[in-house]
């Protein structure tokens, strides 16, 4: 993996992620996002999509409240279409297994401070994925 920064697109794997979403029909790009979601969730083994699930991951929190943009210089060029709510749960779920994949892209990393940097950012992501929490109507008591 060719990798100059620890941002969701500073590899060359989430570059080309990028690039085949750019390419695909604005309708596609959803398809193209879930598939890798899914296929990261579902995977055994080696997670051979984790860039790509983590760069999705970034479109989408990039849409959600406290979201930050994407950097369009390594991703997509072309707009994305507003995601339904349920891929948050699945952007969710998806970095929920890389983290804890100890021999997964953690162990691509070098540098322990690039690390902890790359961990923060999913970290980040994972905040603003999450859903809120069911909010409790409170009754209205009367003295």
């Amino acid at each position: 993996m060719g990798t100059w920064d620890a941002s969701p697109f500073g590899n060359d794997t989430a570059a080309d992620f990028a690039n085949a979403l750019d390419e695909a029909e604005p309708e596609a790009r959803e398809a193209l996002i879930r598939g890798v979601l899914v296929r990261t969730i579902d995977a055994t083994g080696y997670l051979t999509e984790a860039e790509e699930a983590v760069a999705a991951a970034a479109l989408i929190a990039a849409q959600c409240p406290g979201g930050e943009p994407v950097d369009m210089s390594y991703g997509p060029e072309k707009p994305m279409p507003v995601f339904p709510a349920d891929l948050r749960v699945l952007a969710d779920q998806a970095l929920t297994r890389i983290v804890d994949d100890e021999d997964g892209p953690a162990s691509n990393w070098g540098d322990p401070e690039d690390w902890k940097q790359w961990r923060a950012i999913l970290t980040r992501l994972r905040a603003v994925l999450a859903p809120p929490p069911p909010s409790l109507a409170l009754f209205d008591v009367q003295p």
